[in-house]
């Protein structure tokens, strides 16, 4: 049984963090809500979303929240858990919509902790790679770093997941 009241979930772009975040929500025995920040802007967005969808299987509440996450998380009722995919849309979703990256950031882990649920948060490790050769993607890259500290930081547990596999960086699960 999970007790932390925010884990966060960190990997690489398809490393089975969401497939590893959603088998922790199940373990709870809870009422699971789903945090969607994915917009579906083309076919392959629409596939990956019905993809993930089909992964997850009965039982979600959904709450579609490409800006809004802190809103979402507030309607979410105590005792249950949500799970908020992913961190990473929502800062795109964010700095595309050329809000304030720290601000919206400070929202968030704000409404994370006063959020009645317990909270688990998939985000993207994106400073693994090579340095962008835009200004923009060097944007992103620095300030999703940021974010990820920042929830890392708030996080009760923090995991890796690579190739699939957990490896518990901060915390116990």
């Amino acid at each position: 049984m999970i007790k932390n009241k925010c884990i966060l979930i960190l990997g690489g772009a398809a490393s089975g963090k969401s497939a590893f975040a959603e088998g922790l929500c199940f373990q709870t025995k809870k009422d699971r809500y789903y945090v969607a920040t994915a917009q579906a802007f083309d076919d392959e967005m629409r596939a990956k979303i019905s993809d993930h969808k089909v992964q997850r299987g009965e039982g979600w509440t959904t709450i579609e929240a490409p800006l809004d996450v802190a809103d979402a998380l507030a309607a979410c009722p105590e005792n249950s858990v949500v799970l908020l995919d992913c961190a990473t849309l929502w800062l795109t979703n964010v700095m595309l919509a050329e809000r304030d990256v720290e601000e919206a950031g400070a929202d968030v882990l704000g409404a994370i902790a006063a959020c009645p649920a317990q909270v688990i948060v998939v985000s993207n490790e994106v400073g693994h790679g090579i340095v962008p050769d835009n200004k923009l993607a060097r944007q992103f890259r620095n300030a999703q770093g940021r974010l990820n500290q920042r929830l890392a930081a708030q996080a009760d547990t923090v995991v890796q997941v690579i190739a699939g596999l957990p490896q518990v960086l901060k915390g116990a699960l």
